[in-house]
C-alpha cells in the first residue's frame, strides 16, 4: 500500500482575522496557498465551505475563535518540508510572532495516511491532542521527528 503524509497545524492569533493587525497575514493566505498548491508533492489542503483558506474553518473541539487550523496532504515529508522552509512561505514563517501567540504545547502533527485518503479534521485534531498528551507515536508525530512510512524497511 502506498502512503502519503498528512499534517495538521494550529496557531493562536494575537488578534481576530478581521482585525487591522492581522490584515497582512490574511492578505498572504491566498498567495501562500497558491505556492503550496504549485509545490511538487502537494496533494490536498483543507478549505472552508466557500472555498476560502482553512484559516476560516471552525473546529468545534478547539472552542477558541482565535485558533486557526491548516490541514494538508503531501506525497512525502520532503515535499512538505520544501514548502514550509524553502518556498515563499518561509519568509512568512519567520514573521509568525507578529500574528501568532507562542503556544506552550505542540502545534503541528504529522502522520502517514493511505494514498487517496482525505483527513477528517476532527480526527486530525485528536491526533494533535494525543501527541500533546502522550508524545510521538505512529498515530502522530512532530515534523522534526518523523516516523517511518508503514511497511518501509
Amino acid at each position: 500500500m502506498e502512503y502519503h503524509l498528512a499534517e495538521l497545524n494550529v496557531a493562536r492569533l494575537r488578534h481576530p482575522l478581521d482585525a487591522d493587525e492581522t490584515a497582512e497575514f490574511v492578505a498572504a493566505l491566498e498567495p501562500m496557498n497558491a505556492i503550496a498548491e504549485a509545490t511538487p508533492g502537494f496533494i490536498w489542503r483543507l478549505i472552508d465551505d466557500d472555498g476560502q483558506s482553512s484559516s476560516f474553518v471552525s473546529v468545534p473541539a478547539i472552542g477558541d475563535p482565535l485558533v486557526i487550523v491548516n490541514c494538508s496532504v503531501w506525497r512525502d515529508l520532503e515535499s512538505l518540508k520544501h514548502y514550509v522552509y524553502k518556498s515563499g512561505h518561509a519568509s512568512y514563517l519567520h514573521r509568525r510572532r507578529e500574528w501568532f501567540a507562542r503556544l506552550k504545547e505542540a502545534s503541528t502533527v504529522c502522520w502517514w495516511t493511505p494514498a487517496g485518503a482525505i483527513p477528517d479534521v476532527a480526527d486530525a485534531y485528536t491526533r494533535l491532542e494525543q501527541l500533546r498528551a502522550h508524545g510521538p507515536s505512529e498515530q502522530g508525530w512532530p515534523l522534526n521527528r518523523p516516523f517511518p512510512v508503514p511497511g518501509a524497511s
